[in-house]
């Protein structure tokens, strides 16, 4: 991300917007269980608010610095913060009984690197394990263009998830989305 990106990422404001509509969004008319994967949560401050909500959270980060840095910060609590790659995960199948991406999936270079991270959750999920995700829809902003410039972005079509959810293994999808964001829950199947 480049550096208006992140401290946009970082700020108040953003904050409150997490805290206002995108996490009490993702937690309605869902239960993640006790054991949920956090995927990309940057600096933490979705991992800030989504921890009085769940028992426990692995929160996956890519970036060593950023993953190490959150670690320390939730050393003592119900997080573990950790280093890894969503499109390649060393977790346990059926390890999860939850997992959350809020505002990361536009950061993955590509759609089919997309694709593998909706598998490899699905994979790590138990079964009747929910997935929750939520992000950007309105690229063609001129405050999106600005925020996003030089970094590497692919922005996710509503219309397309449903299919892709569906390759990847997830079923009873729902999907809602306004001029800001598309909201999608899905789950592993119990058989």
């Amino acid at each position: 991300m480049n550096f208006v990106h992140r401290r946009l990422c970082r700020s108040a404001q953003w904050r409150s917007v997490l805290e206002k509509f995108v996490v009490p969004s993702a937690l309605a008319n869902v239960h993640l269980g006790d054991e949920v994967l956090e995927l990309g949560p940057g600096d933490g401050l979705t991992t800030d608010l989504l921890r009085p909500h769940v028992a426990r959270i692995t929160a996956l980060e890519i970036h060593p610095r950023t993953a190490k840095n959150l670690a320390a910060r939730f050393r003592g609590t119900n997080v573990t913060a950790l280093q890894g790659d969503a499109t390649a995960m060393s977790f346990s199948d059926g390890q999860f009984s939850g997992a959350i991406s809020l505002h990361m999936l536009h950061h993955i270079p590509s759609a089919r690197l997309q694709d593998k991270i909706f598998r490899e959750v699905c994979r790590v999920l138990k079964p009747g394990g929910a997935f929750v995700c939520i992000d950007s829809v309105n690229f063609d902003s001129l405050m999106m263009r600005l925020i996003h410039i030089a970094d590497k972005i692919t922005p996710v079509d509503p219309a397309s998830l449903t299919p892709r959810l569906e390759a990847a293994g997830f079923g009873d999808i729902h999907l809602d989305t306004n001029p800001y964001a598309f909201h999608v829950r899905a789950r592993r199947p119990l058989a």
